[in-house]
């Protein structure tokens, strides 16, 4: 096959053929989740608008600990362990709530990126202590919340459907 025909260029006029159909999408384009990505996507933009609101509201100095990120992501980790619990465990939720919730939502809220940022800039800022504790720090404040969220879900939502089950 020549690099014209190849290429999907038009055959020469008077070669007794047409032109070519239009290339069709390809199959995972027109599988593609589209709800769902739309779901996180919108979910990601309301979350993105919360983390900026308290890190507007929570400003920090050069090479200060950033308490805003740590508060962000240390509730968004309590969030998510409540989240799985409550979506897993307790209610049968409609496809798109976990998605929009713990993807979109909680992934636009939670900024693990700016956390290592902010290390960084601390570090810069020759704030080598607090750079290392606010990196300890949230690391360790993250998985506790996470599994705190994830024992309170479990204490809060499971006690509370089964004494509903237990009522009926």
């Amino acid at each position: 096959m020549s690099d014209a025909r190849a290429s999907g260029a038009r055959r020469p006029a008077g070669s007794g053929a047409g032109p070519r159909p239009a290339p069709r999408p390809e199959p995972w384009v027109r599988r593609a989740p589209w709800a769902t990505l739309g779901a996180i996507s919108v979910g990601g933009a309301l979350g993105a608008l919360a983390r900026f609101g308290i890190t507007l509201a929570l400003p920090h100095p050069p090479g200060g600990f950033a308490w805003a990120t740590w508060l962000i992501n240390v509730t968004g980790c309590l969030l998510i362990g409540l989240l799985m619990v409550a979506i897993t465990e307790t209610w049968r939720v409609h496809r798109l709530v976990r998605p929009f919730l713990g993807i979109g939502v909680l992934g636009g809220y939670t900024t693990f990126s700016t956390y290592v940022v902010d290390t960084q800039k601390a570090l810069e800022a020759g704030a080598a202590r607090t750079a290392l504790a606010y990196l300890a720090g949230t690391l360790v404040a993250a998985l506790l919340a996470t599994h705190a969220g994830e024992r309170l879900g479990r204490l809060v939502f499971v006690t509370w459907r089964s004494r509903g089950e237990e009522r009926r």
